[in-house]
């Protein structure tokens, strides 16, 4: 019953729930100044986190001169949802006296205060009182209100921060705003919408501050009512709600759950005299700027505007973590910034005040200030680093969380120092004139890495563009088209060091560049993978030489197939071997070799087709061996030669010669039966395997368990025959018979010769079942298939006799064989007089 009434309650706060989200809190406020003190420390109320008993807190209603209606500020302070607070816990502060205008007032925060809350009211006879008497009446009412407020309003602090960031980005760097906003995003906790990067630049900004509302995620330094207001059958409601274009678009946030929650409290306390509206504290330095969503009513009932103060609690210190745990970073970087996540308001608030890094070196700990910038996700350095002692270091980020002391994640750095750059020894000989290439160069202080420039000859030197694909792993892109065979000198600058380490290389003339070289143990055939393969004049392992066959170009390389007639029986697969390349100019080069498992090899021992046994059969009979039924069983023998026994995960696949269809048969689907230790027989339907439309050559190979294909062997022909049913002819032998039958279009010709002369040629686009053909001789006609037009094949359908005197002409229907076709014969007893 509880949760059909709370259920019932927040449907009849849903229309006021869409109102406010759709205002959006846009109704600017009165100000309120605030700062606290604590021990002998003062703090702006936005750098204050929490409260704690015994603050100080200096209040100052900040309203204009010309305010014309008196407001009563009364600051109260909670014990929790049990018990009531006594009545000395509230203070009534007239705004309009002067002593209030000009100084303001002090409170303190009583012991046992667990909230602190404010009130702005009319000024009518008994409004302190009343108000009074009802957060006494209903203590946890205003518990809940104040927690979410307070929740609402830090997340709206964070929206606001990335809305702001937003113009920033598009003002100074718009074409980095992708990267920065999704930076922001993720800093600041919001969900963004990717396809808004989609859409032309002038819409993306628009598009990526719409329904702003929904784009609020969690944050787990927070504390809201999310997870009890979305609980059970509640969580639907409120998904549908959230589901509406005035409150998120189907995106639904804890910034959307605190503002229902606060309306359905604070609706269920109106009065006849006295209704609470929500205000959001936005501050900013000692100010609290309060946004409101309802216009204030100064009539009955009356508006009381609420506002919820930080809790009175310990600091609940923010989880900030780093991005990339375990990352190193390079501390004198000019650019740096160390990637954090996770506390979204030390982004979005100065509660997180003098901050810095405290970086361990060996003359002792150095301390680096830093601020927290959304916009490059993360802490950056108020300057750059200075030259630190020590080549790896440990740092913490620590500083104050309001008036606490806080100790937040720690980061590895290291420091620029001189060092011998090393070439890949895959690169030893990349620099070719006359192209671009890539090198690839290992050193542990490539994070410090700030630029690369390259000098050939006397010329000027060249500014190089590379990255990090790996922390200490150079890439570079070395641009050679123009520069001269010979001496080519790289130099590295580092971050805060002013002499470059320098690597002399050669610049050599264009050369064949060969990434590997494949082979399977037992092939005569190899593959070499590179570049520039066409100089390539043998291949040599041990005493094995492998000449050029073929050479492809695949994208951006080259592969080259060769042969050998020596055996490669001996050589073991998965071991390490480098190969001897002999380049036509003389040169030789190494490179490694990939021997792979032996491939499966089988021979055919025998083929053949099963008609089933219950079936009519079909009047074709095949003249040529390699000819297969489509509509029949094909059977065949296999016979493994490597391996000598024959494997039971071993698979084997037939297909077509040109891809179009294939499949694959295993001893598990019964597909593949062994008859012995080393002979398997293949069963397999082609029609129901590969469809009506299956014909042409087939091929059949052997594939190991561990996917290495064998060669193919050819298997045959597929060829679909005719549905020939019915053969009726007159008694006159020069007169022509009707051959009926279903799917005529598959046979080209149909002759009473096996010589095939004056035959009856069949459309490739016959639609008819029925055909006229010349008088069988000796009972039999002769066809050629379409699959198979080179080879003649027998007809042998049983002669019946042809009823009525219409003999179809000698012709072949054209396509409307309604029209064209003879009509079926009519049954007769006895021979028509035309026939005799």
């Amino acid at each position: 019953m509880r949760l059909l009434l709370r259920t019932l309650a927040l449907w009849l706060i849903a229309g006021n729930t869409l109102l406010a989200a759709e205002q959006s809190f846009d109704l600017q406020g009165p100000r309120v100044d605030m700062r606290v003190k604590r021990g002998d420390q003062t703090l702006p109320i936005s750098e204050v986190p929490n409260l704690m008993a015994g603050d100080r807190l200096w209040i100052h209603p900040d309203l204009p001169e010309s305010q014309s209606a008196h407001f009563v500020l009364v600051v109260a302070f909670l014990r929790g949802v049990t018990n009531p607070p006594p009545a000395e816990w509230f203070t009534r502060v007239e705004t309009w006296s002067k002593q209030v205008r000009s100084e303001g007032i002090f409170i303190s925060v009583p012991e046992e205060a667990q909230q602190a809350i404010l009130f702005l009211a009319p000024s009518t006879g008994g409004d302190f009182s009343t108000l009074r008497n009802a957060v006494r009446g209903r203590p946890g009412a205003f518990v809940r209100a104040t927690q979410d407020l307070q929740a609402a309003s830090m997340e709206r602090v964070r929206l606001e921060d990335y809305l702001t960031e937003l113009k920033v980005i598009q003002q100074n760097d718009p074409k980095s705003l992708k990267a920065h906003t999704e930076l922001a995003a993720r800093s600041l906790g919001i969900r963004l919408d990717q396809q808004c990067f989609d859409k032309p630049t002038d819409q993306q900004v628009p598009c990526l501050s719409n329904n702003s509302s929904g784009m609020v995620l969690d944050d787990s330094s927070s504390s809201t009512m999310v997870d009890q207001l979305t609980s059970g059958n509640t969580r639907d409601l409120m998904n549908q709600i959230a589901s509406t274009p005035r409150v998120g678009s189907g995106v639904y946030s804890p910034y959307i759950g605190a503002i229902v929650d606060t309306a359905r409290i604070l609706s269920s306390l109106h009065s006849a005299h006295f209704q609470y509206i929500p205000a959001l504290a936005l501050p900013t330095k000692d100010t609290l700027n309060l946004r409101l969503n309802v216009p204030p009513s100064f009539r009955d009932p009356k508006s009381v505007v609420v506002v919820a103060l930080p809790p009175v609690s310990p600091a609940r210190m923010p989880l900030l973590r780093p991005v990339t745990p375990g990352e190193d970073y390079c501390a004198q970087n000019t650019h740096l910034v160390i990637p954090v996540e996770g506390a979204p308001l030390v982004f979005a608030t100065p509660m997180g005040r003098e901050l810095s890094l405290r970086i361990d070196t060996k003359a002792g700990p150095v301390e680096v200030k830093v601020h927290p910038d959304p916009a490059q996700g993360g802490m950056v350095p108020d300057a750059p680093l200075p030259h630190l002692q020590g080549e790896e270091m440990n740092a913490v980020l620590h500083g104050k969380w309001g008036f606490d002391t806080w100790d937040g994640p720690h980061f590895h750095l290291q420091s620029a120092h001189s060092t011998q750059w090393m070439l890949s020894p895959a690169d030893q000989s990349a620099m070719v004139v006359g192209r671009e290439d890539t090198l690839h160069l290992e050193d542990s202080k490539a994070l410090c890495l700030e630029r690369v420039e390259m000098q050939a000859g006397k010329a000027a030197a060249v500014k190089l563009n590379w990255k990090l694909p790996k922390p200490n792993t150079v890439e570079l892109t070395v641009p050679l088209r123009d520069v001269s065979p010979g001496p080519v000198k790289l130099n590295f600058y580092q971050f805060g060091l002013e002499t470059p380490d320098t690597l002399p290389l050669l610049a050599y003339a264009e050369a064949a560049s060969i990434e590997k070289m494949t082979l399977n143990a037992g092939d005569q055939q190899a593959q070499l993978r590179g570049n520039r393969l066409d100089e390539v004049a043998k291949v040599t392992l041990g005493e094995i030489v492998w000449t050029p066959v073929e050479l492809k170009r695949v994208q951006d390389f080259d592969l080259l197939a060769m042969n050998t007639t020596a055996s490669t029986n001996a050589l073991e697969p998965g071991k390490k071997a480098t190969a001897s390349v002999q380049l036509q100019d003389g040169r030789e080069l190494r490179v490694p070799v990939s021997i792979q498992l032996p491939r499966p090899q089988i021979t055919l021992l025998n083929k053949g087709t099963q008609e089933e046994m219950n079936g009519p059969g079909s009047p074709v009979h095949l003249s040529n061996s390699e000819d297969l039924p489509l509509n029949g069983k094909l059977v065949f023998f296999l016979r493994s030669v490597v391996p000598a026994r024959f494997p039971r995960a071993q698979k084997v696949e037939v297909a077509a010669e040109d891809g179009s269809f294939h499949t694959q048969l295993s001893m598990t689907d019964g597909s593949l039966i062994l008859e012995d230790a080393n002979t398997a027989m293949g069963a397999i339907d082609p029609q129901s395997r590969f469809g009506l439309s299956a014909f042409g050559p087939v091929r059949v190979r052997a594939i190991s368990e561990d996917g290495i294909a064998g060669d193919w062997i050819p298997l045959g022909t597929l060829v679909r025959l005719p549905g020939f049913r019915e053969l009726r002819c007159p008694h006159s032998p020069v007169k022509p018979c009707v051959l009926s039958g279903s799917n005529l279009f598959l046979a080209s010709a149909v002759s009473a010769s096996q010589g095939f002369e004056n035959p009856t040629e069949i459309p490739q686009d016959f639609t008819g079942n029925l055909i006229a053909v010349p008088h069988p001789a000796n009972g039999q006609l002769w066809i050629k298939l379409r699959d198979d037009p080179n080879s003649v094949q027998l007809l042998t359908l049983p002669v019946q006799p042809m009823g009525g005197a219409n003999v179809p002409p000698m012709t072949v229907p054209t396509q409307d064989p309604a029209a064209q076709s003879p009509a079926a014969p009519q049954e007769a007893s006895a021979p028509a007089k035309d026939d005799k």
